[in-house]
């Protein structure tokens, strides 16, 4: 079966203003430039909005689509995404079988490489670690599986990472830090 990357791409990006899935780091959108990544490590999935939830949704889903033309990643749409993060991962680990790594795409700094350290990582769940926390990207075996459908709301995966801290693998990344969930992230003050 193997591992699977699920690319979270679903967000309303409220807080940003406009889809941040869209927006372009080096000439490239942040949807593809993780879904490239994560390509270079494993089969992709990428979750985005639902076409038929609002016309914002279809709109950003068609060029979501379009971002990602040529890539050969796998599209599924969640019908959900209203809900937060947990939806996402919900639909991206039922679109596959396996382990799966989980990634978002506001996450700019995050490599191909480390993606492949969480994979390798010789544990049953391997997290990035930065700022004194651990979050995405994350690898999950697939005996976590059930867990992980199991999710409600806007947390994603940190309640499994808590949950099961005793087993989890830190891998250090401390530019995931950065991640552009408003504006002012993009551009900090100086």
């Amino acid at each position: 079966m193997g591992v699977t990357a699920i690319v979270l791409a679903a967000g309303a990006s409220r807080r940003f203003g406009s889809p941040k899935q869209l927006f372009a780091v080096g000439g490239e959108a942040l949807v593809r430039r993780a879904a490239r990544s994560a390509l270079a490590v494993a089969p992709t999935i990428v979750v985005i909005p639902d076409m038929t939830s609002s016309f914002v949704a279809l709109t950003t889903s068609i060029a979501i689509r379009e971002s990602l033309a040529g890539l050969g990643v796998k599209i599924v749409e969640n019908p959900e995404a209203a809900e937060g993060m947990a939806s996402s991962i919900r639909v991206g680990v039922q679109a596959c079988e396996g382990d799966v790594l989980i990634t978002v795409c506001d996450q700019p700094h995050v490599t191909s490489s480390h993606l492949a350290a969480l994979i390798t990582a010789g544990a049953t769940i391997s997290a990035t670690s930065y700022d004194g926390t651990l979050g995405v990207p994350a690898f999950f075996s697939a005996s976590f599986r059930q867990e992980l459908l199991e999710l409600q709301g806007d947390r994603g995966a940190k309640a499994l990472l808590e949950r099961h801290a005793d087993v989890v693998r830190a891998i250090p990344l401390s530019a995931a830090a950065i991640d552009f969930d408003k504006p002012s992230d993009v551009n900090p003050p100086q």
